[in-house]
């Protein structure tokens, strides 16, 4: 029988981003495999133009594509955490209907506006507590560029880089080129700096290709990232934790592609994922200890995933990026790199849940007025 205290847990999910397919199938696991018997599920939708959904059935009506009859919202309100529907009051006036108060969100969400600090600012506002990185770390770690500058501020490995804006492409395509071609070699990767699931990327080999690859990024972000390109194994490892975080196994990813693509990733399941990587022990662990300093170092919280490039002529190993709110189905990295660690599926929500409370709790600590005269 389930109890009647049941933690109410707000799980959100879709959003206005590349990656909203992905975060639907992300959700739909997790609603799959939480305890029902300790937690009682709110689905929280957000259609691709930035809509909140609650009530009826969320998933069914971002999947169909209709349009939501009882839009929702959260009022960033210290001391209400509760889930409204917008009703329409009158013929010019709307009023807010109480929904259902949750005590903690899962932000199951992908790529921008819920992975980057945005949704998380809210629930900050709400004094709502929440999975995953607070504002700064989902930022930092969705920000490829500002990520880059913090790893190399401590000493972290990174590989070259070019950092441009899509107004300097606009203005001056062959000056770009030029710039590019004098600081790093080919093959070069092209990335948008606020994107993940490798939406926008493209591998540059020639100066032909890098002109495509610079078109591709720009239309998904004002800034863009060329990276040198190296002959690389990709090594990702899952952590897990607050103050005193825990790393999992490595993977290894062989891509079916040139590299491990959006199309790879979700579409043509060529990717193969191979868990724990054929590393030796010492190497093992090496890149462990830097996926913790990683983590540690743009200050995530709960879970993220770390992601490296090892050379396969010098095994010198890179930091790649962060995935602060990584791809979560039963069969995402993330939850099988625990899962071959001994975490399994449920118990990892369950784990990450607690993880949120836990660090709500030690927030409220902190003094939010200040008396000179005492």
């Amino acid at each position: 029988m389930m109890s009647d205290k049941r933690i109410r847990v707000g799980i959100i999910f879709g959003g206005r981003s590349g990656e909203h397919e992905v975060s639907l199938r992300s959700a739909q696991s997790v609603m799959d495999a939480i305890d029902k018997d300790k937690y009682e599920v709110l689905p929280i939708g957000i259609t691709k133009e930035g809509g909140w959904i609650a009530g009826g059935d969320p998933m069914l009506t971002l999947t169909s594509g209709e349009v939501a009859s009882a839009p929702a919202a959260l009022i960033g309100e210290p001391g209400d955490p509760t889930l409204k529907a917008i009703e329409p009051v009158g013929e010019s006036s709307s009023g807010l209907r109480d929904i259902a108060t949750v005590d903690v969100i899962f932000p199951v969400l992908h790529g921008t506006y819920g992975e980057d600090g945005t949704v998380q600012g809210l629930l900050e506002l709400a004094d709502i507590p929440y999975v995953g990185a607070g504002v700064v770390g989902s930022a930092t770690g969705m920000d490829k560029a500002i990520f880059k500058a913090i790893m190399i501020a401590h000493d972290l490995p990174v590989l070259p880089y070019v950092l441009l804006l899509r107004s300097e492409w606009d203005a001056d395509r062959e000056a770009v080129l030029d710039r590019v071609e004098e600081t790093l070699e080919y093959p070069m990767f092209v990335k948008p700096a606020n994107l993940g699931s490798s939406v926008g990327i493209s591998k540059a080999v020639d100066r032909e290709s890098l002109i495509a690859a610079l078109d591709e990024a720009a239309q998904y972000d004002r800034r863009l990232l060329v990276e040198h390109g190296i002959p690389a194994r990709e090594i990702e490892v899952s952590v897990l934790g607050n103050d005193n975080p825990i790393a999992s196994v490595p993977g290894e990813v062989i891509p079916g592609d040139v590299f491990y693509s959006y199309t790879d990733k979700y579409i043509n399941d060529d990717a193969q994922l191979v868990i724990p990587a054929p590393l030796d022990e010492a190497l093992t662990e090496y890149i462990r200890q830097t996926a913790v300093k990683t983590y540690q170092a743009i200050d995530c919280a709960g879970l993220a995933r770390c992601d490296f490039l090892l050379d396969r002529e010098t095994d010198e190993l890179w930091v790649n990026e962060v995935n602060t709110l990584p791809g979560f189905t039963s069969i995402s990295m993330y939850p099988k790199l625990f899962e071959a660690s001994g975490i399994s599926y449920p118990d990892l929500i369950d784990r990450l849940i607690q993880l949120a409370l836990e660090r709500h709790a030690d927030k409220r600590r902190n003094k939010t007025s200040f008396d000179p005269g005492s």
